[in-house]
């Protein structure tokens, strides 16, 4: 057996199968033989696909990636002849009859795919707990949640099955999970990894399509191997001046850096999550950036409203679409998703349309802010990860909530103010990403600081994140690399990843 598998990057296993060192097979053997072993404690992997990857192990392979295992995710990534479920019931037996282009791109890098991670239901959440399949754990700390929506992929990577696996950002689904996880979150500018051929753009643009990743190069090389528009895409967003991989070579030079701490909506942040930024601003610093209290003049509730009010709409499509497609019925659905879907129905077209519009106002508001600076610094989340089952709806919301679907009040609801109520509570823990989102900017979340959020337990990683103009993933990818070179976060692993001393029933 290769044992030091989970020791290697993904180019470093791919280096290793080049040279002939190890063979593809052997390495996708070490990564079933990891994967048997933590997933008793993590639940990461929702559907294995063990008998195609070693189909396909065994032939010869071609690209960056050539024999690299690999893991995609639950939604969008749809795998020709494999159900994706997107996390819910009522698509347990659906099964597409072709690749997502993304997935045709990662199998044209070389990549093995032996599996697919857990998400949320439709991806709706920043934890990764659904009835299908239960609740995904964090490596760092099997009582915490790896967030979501990219729960699995995160928990995967963090513990060593794969050095990289398939994720999406629609608000914030790469970046907080990354911040949970110890790992590299690189989202993509709106355009750059194209969501075809089914989706022209998802959520109205807001969600990009990558991978999170223990190392920067792993994510760099992953987006030359990504980028680029498909047939029949909505547009092309102009192509990098050199592709990404080299970005890696070249120092960033003296950024311009903006940031705050303060949470848009007006929400606590944990001393945690506050430490992490300033620790970042130190280390930026002593490498030559100059680095200083500022933001863009966006109001953070208006924003929050907008992005919620797309999350509704795009709930009520998604069931319509499961109905349409799968005969799927009301008790296949989650409940707090049928109340969202509930909501989405309600809103007019000219509300949506009016909302929508909107988006470009913090565009504007972003843009006139990266005239003065390079990057925008922020906490990538507001509080540690809640504990397993925290966040679950109280018995009394529940029976209310059941009422509501049952009286049909949706409209009612929007005219009480519950989209701000809903903004206050479902994203006081993660306010700061959904700027990227609806300015389809690139961002990142890189993992610079660790504390114990518990007297006696462990320390667990906190991103921070970095916003740059729309298209210039090229400074991001500069700065990371830099980073990862003043502070090797990759050696760090967490306490529950080296062996399954604890499992989780």
């Amino acid at each position: 057996m290769f044992k030091e598998y989970a020791d290697y990057d993904a180019l470093g296993l791919a280096a290793l199968i080049a040279s002939g060192e190890v063979s593809t097979s052997e390495v996708l053997d070490a990564a079933l033989a990891r994967a048997a072993e933590m997933q008793p404690m993590l639940n990461a992997i929702c559907i294995p696909m063990t008998e195609i990857a070693r189909t396909r192990a065994a032939a010869p392979l071609k690209g960056p990636f050539a024999g690299v295992p690999f893991l995609i995710k639950d939604i969008a990534q749809d795998y020709a002849g494999v159900p994706t479920t997107a996390g819910s019931r009522a698509l347990r037996n659906w099964v597409p009859q072709r690749h997502a282009e993304i997935v045709e791109r990662f199998l044209r890098a070389g990549l093995v795919i032996f599996g697919k991670t857990a998400t949320p239901e439709f991806a709706l959440k920043a934890l990764t707990e659904t009835a299908l399949f239960g609740a995904t754990r964090n490596p760092w700390d099997l009582e915490r949640t790896p967030g979501g929506s990219s729960g699995g992929a995160a928990a995967a990577v963090a513990a060593g099955i794969v050095p990289i696996a398939g994720a999406s950002d629609g608000g914030g689904s790469i970046r907080i999970p990354a911040a949970y996880c110890g790992l590299f979150g690189l989202r993509p500018s709106r355009g750059r990894v194209p969501p075809g051929p089914s989706h022209g753009e998802f959520w109205d643009g807001a969600s990009s399509e990558h991978v999170l990743s223990r190392s920067v190069r792993d994510s760099a090389h992953m987006l030359d191997a990504l980028a680029g528009a498909d047939v029949g895409a909505p547009f092309r967003i102009a192509a990098p001046e050199r592709p990404f991989a080299e970005e890696l070579r070249r120092e960033p030079g003296r950024l311009r850096i903006g940031f705050s701490t303060r949470s848009p909506i007006d929400t606590p942040v944990a001393p945690e999550c506050v430490a992490a930024v300033e620790h970042a601003a130190r280390l930026l610093e002593s490498l030559g950036h100059h680095v200083e209290i500022a933001e863009p003049k966006v109001d953070g509730h208006a924003l929050a409203r907008c992005f919620l009010t797309m999350y509704f709409g795009q709930v009520a499509a998604n069931i319509a679409e499961a109905r349409a497609a799968a005969g799927a019925r009301d008790t296949d659905f989650e409940l707090d998703t049928r109340g969202l879907g509930m909501l989405g129905r309600a809103l007019s077209a000219g509300e949506y349309v009016e909302s929508r519009r909107r988006w470009n106002e913090f565009s504007r508001a972003l843009g006139a802010f990266h005239q003065r600076y390079d990057l925008l610094m922020l906490p990538s989340v507001a509080m540690p990860p809640s504990k397993i089952g925290e966040l679950e709806l109280p018995a009394g919301e529940q029976l209310a909530l059941k009422l509501a679907l049952r009286l049909g009040v949706g409209k009612l609801l929007l005219k009480s103010g519950i989209i701000d109520q809903f903004a206050q509570k479902s994203l006081q823990r993660v306010p700061f990403t959904q700027l990227s989102n609806l300015t389809g900017t690139p961002s990142m979340s890189v993992p610079l600081h660790y504390a114990a959020v518990e007297a006696g337990g462990p320390e667990l990683p906190f991103g921070v994140q970095f916003v740059a103009a729309h298209g210039e993933e090229g400074v991001l990818i500069r700065l990371a690399a830099q980073l990862e070179r003043a502070q090797a976060w990759a050696q760090r692993r967490p306490q529950y990843a080296g062996a399954a001393r604890t499992r989780v029933v």
